[in-house]
C-alpha cells in the first residue's frame, strides 16, 4: 500500500493524539538547543577554558549512552504517556535549578547530566508510542515528519539560539529552556489518552527481565540486526562534521564555511527524507535501504578526490540526502519490536547508534591528524561501503525469510 506523499503526512497530523506528540518534541528540541547554546556559553564565561567548555557541552549528549540500556526499559514497565509527562516535568525543575545565578559548576554538570539522563526514557517512551497511536498505512510518514521537524528545528535552533542567548542571557535562555520542557509536559497530559503499562501484554517477568531480555531479542531476530547494521553506518557517514573545520582551513576558508559545512548534511538530509517519503511508497522504501546505505558512503570517497568547498558542500549534503534511508530503517525497527519490549531493544538500540557516531567522529579526527582530512574522508567512505555491503545483504535476507514464513515472523502488535 501506498504510504508516501503530502496525503500521509496530512492524515499523521489528522490524529489528535499524534499532534501533541509532535508538538512536544518539537517544544523539547527547541528548549534542548537553546540550552545547549546557553550552558556553552556560560561555562566559557565561568571559566574561560575550552576543556571545561566542551565537558559541559559533552554532558548533553554522553548520558544518552547510560540512560538507553538502564533507563530505556522503564518504557515497557510503567504508562508511557505517564512517564513522558514525569521526565518532562523533572527535566524542567532541574534545568530551572541551572538557570539560578551563580550556582556552582560542579552542581551545574550535576543537574544538567540527570536532566539528560532523563531523556532516554522520554524518547524511548515517545517513539514506542507512536506506533500504538498512527495507523500502519501513515506511522513511516508519522516518523518522517517527527525526523524532518527534529532537524528543522534543531538547525533553526542553532541559529537563533545565539541571538536568543544574546538578547536575554544565559540565566533567562534556561529558563525558557526549562519552561519548553514544562510545556511539552503538559501538552502530552492533554493530548494524548492514557494507556495502560506495555508490559502487562508480555508473557512473563522471564522473558522480559532487564536490559539481557531485549539485548537478547536484538541479537535473535535477523531483520532487527540488519536494520542496525545499517543504522550503525552513521558512524562512517557523520566524519565530515567532525572534520569541518580542520577542511574549511585546508581550503582556505573561514569560520563561515564551518558552519556552511557543518550545516550541508542536516540540510541534505532534511531534503532527502522529504523526497524519499514523498514519492516513494514504504515498500519501495524498505527494498532500497541497502542501496541508499551502501550509496551514503560514495559521496565521502568523491569528496575526497575532488577537493574544494563547493564540492565539498554538495557532497556532504548529497550524503545527507542518501542518509533518509535512517529514517525508514528507524520506523521499521520500531514497527517490528513487540510493543512490550520496545522500550528495552530501543534504549539498547539508540545506546549503540550514539556509540557508533561517537566512535566515527574521534576515529576520524585521529585519523586526519596521520593522513590528512580528505585521506580521513577517504578511508570512512571505503570503509563505509566495506561495512555496508554485508549489512545490506543481510537486510535483504532477513526481508526474504520474513517473507517466506510471515506466520512465525510477524511481531505481536500492541496498542
Amino acid at each position: 500500500m501506498k504510504s508516501g506523499g503530502t496525503g500521509a503526512f496530512r492524515r499523521a497530523f489528522a490524529v489528535p493524539e499524534f499532534r501533541a506528540l509532535w508538538g512536544a518534541m518539537a517544544a523539547v528540541r527547541a528548549g534542548t538547543q537553546l540550552g545547549r547554546v546557553a550552558l556553552a556559553v556560560l561555562a566559557y564565561e565561568r571559566t574561560g577554558s575550552a576543556a571545561v567548555t566542551a565537558l559541559v557541552y559533552a554532558l548533553t549528549l554522553v548520558p544518552a549512552l547510560i540512560g538507553g540500556p538502564l533507563l530505556g526499559g522503564l518504557a515497557d514497565r510503567y504508562p508511557r504517556r505517564r512517564l513522558i509527562v514525569v521526565c518532562g516535568l523533572a527535566r524542567a525543575a532541574l534545568i530551572a535549578l541551572v538557570a539560578v545565578p551563580g550556582i556552582p559548576l560542579p552542581v551545574l554538570c550535576v543537574l544538567v547530566f540527570a536532566s539528560q539522563l532523563l531523556e532516554s526514557p522520554a524518547v524511548a517512551a515517545q517513539m514506542a508510542l507512536t506506533p500504538d497511536i498512527l495507523p500502519k498505512d501513515v506511522y513511516q510518514s508519522g516518523i518522517a515528519v517527527q525526523h524532518l521537524t527534529s532537524q528543522i528545528v534543531s538547525l533553526a535552533g542553532f541559529a537563533a539560539g545565539g541571538v536568543l542567548v544574546a538578547a536575554v542571557g544565559t540565566t533567562g535562555s534556561l529558563t525558557l529552556n526549562a519552561a519548553a520542557f514544562m510545556l511539552a509536559a503538559l501538552i502530552v497530559l492533554r493530548g494524548v489518552r492514557p494507556r495502560p503499562a506495555a508490559r502487562a501484554a508480555g508473557d512473563g517477568p522471564g522473558r522480559l527481565g532487564g536490559p539481557l531480555a531485549g539485548l537478547r531479542l536484538l541479537v535473535s531476530d535477523h531483520r532487527l540486526r540488519g536494520l542496525l547494521a545499517l543504522a550503525m553506518l552513521a558512524g562512517f557517514q557523520v566524519v565530515p562534521e567532525a572534520l569541518a573545520a580542520p577542511y574549511a582551513a585546508g581550503v582556505g576558508q573561514g569560520t563561515v564555511m564551518v558552519g556552511l559545512l557543518m550545516a550541508a548534511m542536516p540540510v541534505g538530509n532534511v531534503l532527502g527524507v522529504f523526497l524519499f517519503t514523498r514519492f516513494c511508497p514504504t515498500e519501495t522504501r524498505l527494498r532500497l535501504l541497502g542501496p541508499l546505505a551502501c550509496a551514503a558512503s560514495v559521496p565521502l570517497l568523491v569528496s575526497a578526490l575532488v577537493p574544494g568547498p563547493v564540492a565539498a558542500l554538495l557532497l556532504w549534503a548529497l550524503v545527507g540526502a542518501l542518509g533518509a534511508y535512517q529514517v525508514t530503517a528507524n520506523a521499521e525497527f520500531v514497527r517490528i519490536v513487540p510493543t512490550e519490549q520496545r522500550g528495552q531493544v530501543l534504549g539498547i538500540a539508540s545506546s549503540a547508534l550514539v556509540a557508533a557516531q561517537g566512535v566515527g567522529m574521534i576515529v576520524g579526527g585521529l585519523l586526519a591528524t596521520k593522513v590528512g582530512v580528505a585521506g580521513a574522508l577517504g578511508v570512512a567512505g571505503a570503509a563505509g561501503l566495506a561495512a555496508g555491503v554485508p549489512a545490506a545483504l543481510a537486510w535483504r535476507r532477513a526481508r526474504a525469510r520474513a517473507e517466506e514464513v510471515p506466520s512465525a515472523t510477524a511481531a505481536p502488535r500492541g496498542g
